[in-house]
C-alpha cells in the first residue's frame, strides 16, 4: 500500500539539517508501516526498538542520557549493528518511556548523522507531559489514506494522478468513474486496515468491521486518559460529534448530565488523542488565520470520513443510494470529505469564516491558503444563486482569492465572477499550499 508520506521521509534523510524524527498520528494509522517500508527501501537495516512489546528495554533510557552508550545497550538487545548512514533507529510505542523522549535531543547533539525515528500511540498525551527538547527535534504527521491514496491502493495510479493534478475538465466518463470510486471511499475510509479489507475481500461490510474494531479500540483507550476525563462522558461526546461535523459547536449540547467544563475538557481530549479535529472560525483579512482564531466558535470534522460514518450510525442502505453525494448524511460527509482532504492540502491549519448576526447569518465552510492568499471554499450542490454567503464573503473581502464550489458537478468556472465550480474529487490539488511540506 503506497503512502504518499514515503516522500516526505525521504526528503527527511536527504535534508542537511535533518534532526531526529518524530512521527505524529491517530493510533492504527500506518506510523509503524510507513516507518519500516522507508526502512526498508532507503536503508540497509532498520533497528526497531519497540518499547511497548519489550518493556525491559526501557531501562536503557534511565540513567544518564549519552547517545553512544544508549546505542551500544540497543545494539546489544536488538544484535544488530546501528552505524550512522546506514541503519535507521526506529523507537517504536516511544510514549511508553518519557526519557526515551528526552534522549532524542542528544542523538541530534552527539550522534547527528544517525537516522532517527520515533512513534507512538497517544503521543500527544506523553508531549503534553514531559520536557520535549524544543529545537532539537523534527514533527512529521501522517493522516488517514487521502482519496489519492486510496486510488492507488485499488489499483489505479491513473486515477490517483488525475485527482492530484492541476484541476481542469475531464471526459464524462472518467468524471463518472471517479464519482463512483469516491462514493465508496465516502463509506470505506482511509484507515488502512479498513482500506485493505476492502481490498482484498471487494466487500463494504468487511471495512465496516474494521471501523467498529477501531472504534472499540479507541473507546478502551478512553480509560487511558483517566484521571483527565470522565470515561462516560468522553463516550458520549465522541459519539456526538460524529452527527454534528459541519455544524457549530456548543459544549452544553455534547452529551446530558455534565457541566460545561466537564464537557469542554471531554472535547479537548478528543481533539488531543486525534480523533477530533476543531477547526475555529477565523478573520480572513490578515495572516496567519490562526491568529484571528476564534476559541469559541468553531466547528469540527472526525480523523476518518469511514469512521465518522460507522460512529454515527446512519443507515448505510440509505444514504449508499443517494444519487448525489452532497446529500449524504445532510451533506455532513461531503463537507467530512473536503474537510479531511484540506486537513492535508493545508498542512493541517485548517479553519472557516462564520459572520454571526440577528438577521442574516453567514458561513464559509472552509478557507484555504495558497501562495499567501485566502481563497473561500465551499461544499454546496446548488447553482450560484443559492450561494448567499459566499457572495457575501467576496463582497466583504476584497483581495480574497478566487473561490471554489465543490460538489458533483464537473468542472466549471462562473463567467464575471471570481467562482469556480470543482468535483469533489479535486479537494486535494485544488486547495494545495505550495509551502513547505518536509518535516518542521
Amino acid at each position: 500500500m503506497k503512502r504518499f508520506i514515503e516522500s516526505q521521509l525521504e526528503q527527511w534523510k536527504e535534508s542537511p539539517r535533518r534532526k531526529p524524527l518524530i512521527l505524529r498520528g491517530l493510533r492504527q494509522v500506518g506510523k509503524t508501516w510507513s516507518v519500516k517500508a522507508f526502512g526498508n527501501k532507503c536503508f540497509e537495516q532498520t533497528a526497531i526498538i519497540d518499547l511497548e512489546r519489550n518493556p525491559a528495554w526501557r531501562a536503557v533510557f534511565e540513567g544518564a542520557l549519552n547517545a553512544r552508550r544508549i546505542c551500544a545497550d540497543l545494539e546489544i538487545l536488538t544484535g544488530q549493528k546501528i552505524q550512522p548512514g546506514k541503519t535507521l533507529l526506529f523507537i517504536d510505542e516511544i510514549q511508553s518511556s518519557p526519557r526515551a523522549i528526552a534522549a532524542l535531543r542528544y542523538f541530534y547533539e552527539e550522534m547527528p548523522d544517525l537516522h532517527v525515528i520515533a512513534a507512538g500511540s497517544l503521543l500527544e498525551f506523553a508531549l503534553k507531559d514531559v520536557s520535549v527538547p524544543v529545537g532539537r527535534i523534527q514533527f512529521l504527521q501522517i493522516y488517514p489514506l487521502c482519496f489519492a491514496e486510496y486510488l492507488e491502493a485499488i489499483g489505479n495510479a491513473e486515477a490517483a494522478a488525475v485527482v492530484l493534478a492541476t484541476p481542469g475538465p475531464l471526459s464524462q466518463t472518467v468524471h463518472d468513474y471517479l464519482i463512483t470510486e469516491l462514493r465508496k471511499y465516502f463509506f470505506v475510509g482511509g484507515m488502512p486496515e479498513s482500506v485493505q479489507a476492502y481490498v482484498d475481500t471487494g466487500s463494504l461490510r468487511e471495512s465496516f468491521d474494521v471501523h467498529k474494531e477501531l472504534i472499540e479500540t479507541y473507546r478502551m483507550d478512553f480509560a487511558k486518559y483517566a484521571p483527565h476525563a470522565d470515561k462516560l462522558c468522553l463516550n458520549s461526546v465522541f459519539t456526538t460529534l460524529s452527527r454534528n461535523v459541519g455544524r457549530q459547536i456548543k459544549y452544553a449540547r455534547l452529551a446530558e448530565g455534565y457541566s460545561n467544563p466537564t464537557l469542554k475538557k471531554a472535547f479537548e481530549l478528543l481533539c488531543l488523542a486525534g480523533v477530533v479535529r476543531k477547526i475555529p472560525s477565523v478573520n480572513p483579512a490578515g495572516l496567519p488565520l490562526g491568529a484571528s482564531a476564534s476559541p469559541g466558535i468553531f466547528k469540527v470534522i472526525m480523523a476518518d470520513i469511514g469512521l465518522m460514518q460507522s460512529l454515527s450510525g446512519i443507515s448505510v442502505e440509505l444514504e449508499y443510494t443517494r444519487n448525489d453525494l452532497l446529500q449524504v448524511y445532510r451533506g455532513a460527509m461531503a463537507e467530512q470529505f473536503v474537510g479531511q482532504e484540506m486537513l492535508i492540502s493545508q498542512k493541517g491549519a485548517l479553519y472557516y469564516w462564520d459572520r454571526p448576526a440577528k438577521s442574516s447569518m453567514a458561513e464559509v465552510d472552509f478557507l484555504a491558503v495558497i501562495d499567501g492568499i485566502v481563497h473561500p471554499v465551499e461544499v454546496k450542490s446548488g447553482a450560484s444563486g443559492s450561494l448567499k454567503s459566499l457572495q457575501l464573503y467576496l463582497d466583504s473581502y476584497a483581495n480574497s482569492g478566487k473561490a471554489m464550489v465543490f460538489s458533483i458537478r464537473p468542472f466549471a468556472k462562473l463567467p464575471d465572477t471570481k467562482i469556480t465550480f470543482l468535483p469533489l474529487y479535486f479537494a486535494m490539488s485544488a486547495t494545495e499550499n505550495q509551502g513547505k511540506s518536509a518535516p518542521v
